[in-house]
């Protein structure tokens, strides 16, 4: 495994998507019966900082259904906690309308490569434009400077 597990930590972020599943509507329970369900949901919002009455809880009344999606909620988690620590792995994100998405990544199809290293792409090939640009003034001030 490549992310350490540090169990109080991924316990309390348990504990905030299922209180949020909760707020949204979902039956986070095994239980059919609404006031059951409730009063089980009641009984896991006040062990907040409770790691293992919070692990009982999860062992003893959540739904079946959520196991899967609580390990891939966690596992998602633990890699953008672990991933933020160091600025090279740490995600940033920018805000593009739909016409310029599409079109870079349509760019980026073409050329194989990620829309991260199509954007460098650009970028560097941008750079070296501008570059050649002033070398070929530079030379034709010269040429002219030369032909006086």
């Amino acid at each position: 495994m490549r992310y350490q597990k540090l169990d109080n930590q991924e316990t309390h972020w348990k504990w905030l998507y299922l209180t949020r599943k909760a707020r949204e509507g979902v039956n986070i329970t095994r239980y059919l019966e609404q006031s059951m369900a409730e009063d089980k949901i009641q009984q896991l919002t006040k062990l907040e900082h409770q790691t293992e009455e919070v692990k009982q809880w999860i062992e003893n009344h959540m739904s079946l259904d959520l196991v899967i999606k609580l390990d891939q909620a966690i596992r998602a988690k633990r890699k953008r906690f672990f991933n933020a620590e160091k600025q090279t792995t740490k995600k940033k994100s920018i805000d593009l309308d739909y016409a310029v998405w599409h079109r870079l990544s349509r760019y980026s199809r073409k050329m194989k490569m990620t829309l991260s290293q199509t954007i460098m792409y650009m970028i560097d090939e941008q750079e070296s434009k501008v570059l050649y640009e002033s070398q070929i003034q530079a030379m034709k001030k010269n040429l002219k400077d030369l032909l006086k």
